[in-house]
């Protein structure tokens, strides 16, 4: 078994947590991946009103007696959500993990904190990770430029990104953007990670609410099978590549291009539209350069039992000969 101060902080048995995905961070995946001894998280924002976060974190809690968290992800925006709304049915709900990320999450923070709330915070650097540890959350999720999702715009691999933050914070990190197997778990905690975070190896599971035709694509796709968007608008994304991520690029790279080129291409109903049906080039499909890593798609307890095996036998067996 492999210990860390995460697990012990959070009292989980392995290292490993799903990450917040929207759309995908529902009730099942959650329950599965906390079932099987990791952190499973509902994304908060994926339901439409905080009565809805309620709903699916009571359905959550009937599927697992294990603990799991809620993601909560803080988007500029002029019609933002009821955020204060939002962290009131998180509180009320008894949740006692939350992983926070996005635009000045501190009022936010300091609420969850004051209810006896543990915060994960996620970055893409060590500035910002330095800023979020003042304020005073619990663990740094350092997300590496390999991520699905938004690698910010210094473009650090995780390779450097990770031991940088572990030098710098005193509090735990875990290492997201890359990590799909046992080789990147014990790579993780090599560099003075305390876990891994997964989102696109998470969306490859039999208990990940999507259909299965995006689970088969990821499959098949391999680690150059990304395209960054929004890069022209220094707000990159990495998602796979189709032929909606390809048009974003060819659009972006204009010299007059502006957002509006794009924004019906990347309407968030769109991306739900091809999760849920399948259809692949219905949106964009948000997945890293992890693909390259997933070749099956196995239950959530398969995966992680897996992943502990693998680097228990790496740590005791391959790397003892070195030292030897």
């Amino acid at each position: 078994m492999i210990r860390t101060r995460f697990t012990e902080l959070l009292g989980i048995e392995h290292p490993i947590v799903q990450g917040g995905m929207m759309w995908v961070g529902r009730a099942e995946l959650a329950a599965a991946v906390s079932d099987a001894g990791g952190l499973g998280l509902i994304t908060a924002l994926t339901q439409p009103t905080p009565d809805d976060l309620r709903r699916e974190i009571d359905r959550c809690r009937a599927m697992t007696d294990k603990p799991f968290g809620v993601n909560l992800t803080l988007l500029p925006s002029l019609n933002a959500p009821n955020y204060v709304e939002y962290c009131r049915a998180i509180v009320e709900s008894g949740i006692r993990i939350v992983e926070t990320a996005g635009h000045k999450p501190k009022e936010y923070v300091d609420n969850l904190k004051s209810h006896g709330v543990t915060i994960i915070h996620k970055c893409t650097s060590v500035r910002h990770a330095l800023s979020a540890q003042r304020m005073g959350v619990d663990v740094i999720s350092i997300d590496g430029y390999e991520c699905a999702g938004h690698p910010g715009e210094d473009d650090i691999p995780g390779l450097i990104l990770i031991p940088c933050a572990v030098d710098a914070l005193d509090i735990p990190i875990i290492a997201s953007g890359g990590f799909g197997d046992g080789r990147g778990l014990v790579a993780a905690l090599a560099l003075g990670a305390e876990g891994i975070n997964m989102g696109t190896r998470f969306c490859a599971t039999a208990e990940a609410p999507i259909h299965d035709n995006i689970k088969q694509f990821i499959v098949a796709n391999d680690e150059r099978s990304t395209n960054l968007i929004f890069r022209k608008f220094h707000n990159t994304g990495r998602v796979a590549k189709n032929g909606v991520s390809d048009k974003v690029v060819e659009l972006s790279a204009r010299p007059d291009a502006v957002f509006e080129d794009v924004a019906d291409l990347v309407k968030g109903a769109k991306g739900r539209h091809a999760l849920e049906t399948g259809e692949i080039e219905a949106g964009l499909v948000w997945a890293g350069q992890v693909q390259g890593l997933i070749h099956d798609v196995p239950t959530c307890r398969e995966l992680i039992a897996r992943i502990v095996g693998e680097a228990e036998q790496i740590i005791h067996q391959r790397l003892a000969r070195f030292a030897a």
